[in-house]
């Protein structure tokens, strides 16, 4: 098995499937590209129905006896392979940071995150409970069984795409799936090094298998295909119905983490030290390419002024840069058409009539020759019709817009298509309590920044998703239900 030990050469990665690893038998390739200074960092394969087939069919062999396994051993693999994860923390970061642009420190947190996923998932060993239930027969009982649905295809987004692995390989294994796991062509690497440590702990082959390739191709087989009995896929919305639309032809189960535009509402009486510091780093964390971050601001008239005048303080302190130095405190986007959405939106933001307040473009000067770089923005004097306030961003750019009433920011915080995340700062309980009723978004954020916990709910209302993640209700999602009538 080849170590993980950090090179200056670029490594070419083949496919893994079925415990092995293979070239594409098309024989094409593709570079992967650092967003920090376009250097080739990675070399991947570029699978096709070929290579999904035999991914497919090995998880479809393997699961047959790993379900047979108690749930208790099957987390006991899986925790020495979270264990593992862990302990390759320091290459992982690194090689995550090269490949994606985000801090190193972000990184760091991101192996750790992985692995705890996959701990979470094996605490559910123990409890995958069903039913008993009394018929309306004599001698009769209901049972439902929870068993696993089979083969599972996992479609990653660039964004963190080593947690997004963990958070579908942990729980699909622990209830007795098998999984396919295609990661993005922007951020493939981290993600390939699993089938290393796969490997290295012993997970029986054709379990777990990472196939790189065009979405519309690759991933279209692996969807398409009639031994997927689950697609389970993070990424745009765009790309997510497409998902929904080809698995319905063999009606797998779909689970979909898609777009976002979250408002964070600041009321009058809010803790103003908190709000800021939330707000902040909940728009402009992993420069802003989160699905639940702070995308569009809605601010009291009251407090505006004092509210925006400590918000822009930070914003001018971020230090853009490389994201290996301690020093930097946002990296770059992650390839170049998301330069050119930045640049859309600002750009359409100007033509309506909004003022950018802060940065607006491209950083200039050493260090910015290359790459796929962009300031802070922060755009004021905005109207809710204007294109910057509907279209996700998913970058370092905010609209801040006023408000006077309760009812008007509740209206035009669901002015949206999207309906994953929202937040609310207030001390007023009643308002929160009015928030949850009428804010239409599947997670709600109170007194606090975005980011979600093991044992919540990920999931999206309206365009944002549909069957959600994390805990009970997301684990339930990686198993069937089977119903036995028992006459005695």
């Amino acid at each position: 098995m080849e170590e993980l030990i950090i090179t200056p050469e670029v490594k070419e990665y083949d496919l893994y499937i079925n415990g092995e690893w293979i070239k594409a038998s098309s024989g094409k390739t593709e570079n992967v590209i650092s967003p920090i200074d376009e250097d080739i960092v990675g070399i991947v394969q570029m699978g096709d129905e070929h290579e999904a087939n035999l991914a497919l069919s090995a998880a479809e062999k393997a699961q047959k006896s790993w379900k047979k396994l108690p749930s208790i051993e099957r987390a006991n693999i899986m925790r020495k392979f979270a264990a593992e994860i862990r302990a390759h923390k320091p290459y992982l970061s690194k090689l995550l940071t090269r490949e994606q642009g985000k801090l190193l420190s972000v990184a760091e947190m991101e192996v750790e995150v992985t692995a705890t996923f996959i701990e979470y998932a094996c605490d559910w060993a123990r409890h995958i409970e069903g039913d008993i239930m009394p018929s309306q027969n004599a001698n009769e009982q209901i049972w439902i069984n929870k068993i696993p649905r089979g083969v599972i295809v996992a479609i990653t987004a660039w964004n963190f795409p080593l947690a997004l692995a963990g958070r579908k390989i942990g729980p699909a294994l622990v209830a007795g799936n098998a999984i396919v796991v295609k990661p993005t062509q922007e951020t493939p690497l981290a993600t390939l090094e699993l089938g290393y440590i796969a490997e290295k702990v012993g997970i029986p082959a054709g379990l777990i298998n990472i196939v790189t390739g065009k979405g519309r191709v690759l991933g279209n087989a692996l969807v398409a295909s009639p031994i997927t009995k689950m697609v389970t896929m993070t990424g745009s919305t765009p790309a997510g119905q497409q998902i929904f639309k080809t698995a319905s032809e063999h009606l797998a189960h779909v689970q979909l983490e898609l777009g976002g535009k979250a408002p964070s509402i600041v009321f009058a009486d809010a803790d103003i030290d908190l709000a800021v510091e939330s707000t902040f780093h909940s728009r402009f964390d992993n420069c802003g390419q989160v699905c639940t971050c702070n995308e569009r601001m809605y601010v009291h008239e009251d407090i505006y002024e004092e509210f925006m005048e400590r918000f822009m303080e930070k914003v001018k302190a971020i230090k853009v840069g490389n994201p290996m130095e301690a020093s930097t405190t946002m990296g770059p986007k992650v390839n170049a058409s998301e330069i050119k959405n930045m640049e859309h939106l600002v750009a359409k933001s100007r033509e309506e009539g909004a003022t950018i307040a802060f940065g607006g473009g491209k950083p200039q000067g050493i260090g910015f020759e290359k790459g796929f770089w962009f300031e802070p923005t922060v755009i004021t004097d905005v109207t809710q019709d204007m294109t910057v306030v509907h279209e996700e961003a998913f970058g370092p750019i905010l609209p801040v817009l006023k408000f006077k009433t309760f009812d008007e920011v509740i209206t035009n915080a669901n002015d949206c298509e999207f309906g994953l995340a929202a937040m609310v700062f207030t001390k007023d309980i009643n308002t929160i309590m009015k928030c949850n009723d009428e804010l239409e978004f599947g997670e709600i954020y109170v007194n606090r920044g975005h980011g979600e916990q093991h044992q919540g709910f990920h999931n999206g209302y309206k365009l944002s998703g549909t069957g959600g993640e994390d805990g009970k209700y997301g684990f339930e999602q990686y198993m069937e239900k089977k119903t036995f009538y028992v006459k005695y």
